[in-house]
């Protein structure tokens, strides 16, 4: 039985030190609340929310949060700098009948959706901000996923 994989990168943030301490500028919340709305009209039901720790990637969580009424954990691997390879073995630990959706940074979000998709971390995609990328896959191991839909907060009318 597949399931579904959300891999969403954080809305706009603004400049900072630490980069960790980043938070959303107001279009950063407006795209996340954008990208939210869809989401909510998706087959979530169910589902888990694994975020980033880092400030802009919560926020952008705590849309999703409300709109799909689903509480945010947070995943401290799924960092901007974080292995794929290593989070490909955290999502193959997960439970293969629950949708889930990651809130993370470039460059992870797109190493990572090409990794699951084609096998590989030099085939990823390049994420706007807030955007989504859909994966249907029986296990989430390398290559055994299939991507379909990738779409940004200016994709949704």
């Amino acid at each position: 039985m597949s399931s579904r994989l959300f891999i969403m990168r954080h809305g706009e943030a603004g400049p900072g030190y630490p980069d960790s301490e980043r938070e959303l500028t107001a279009r950063g919340h407006a795209e996340a609340e954008r990208v939210s709305t869809w989401l909510a009209q998706q087959p979530l039901q169910g589902g888990l929310l694994f975020t980033s720790p880092y400030r802009r990637a919560r926020q952008t969580a705590a849309h999703l949060a409300e709109a799909l009424q689903l509480e945010p954990m947070e995943h401290a691997a799924i960092t901007p700098d974080d292995a794929p390879a290593a989070v490909c073995d955290w999502l193959l630990d997960m439970s293969a009948n629950r949708p889930i959706v990651l809130v993370s940074h470039m460059p992870l979000v797109g190493l990572l959706t090409g990794l699951l998709v084609e096998g590989r971390v030099d085939r990823g995609l390049g994420f706007p901000t807030a955007g989504v990328a859909e994966l249907e896959g029986e296990v989430w191991a390398a290559g055994c996923a299939r991507l379909l839909r990738f779409i940004g907060p200016h994709d949704i009318s």
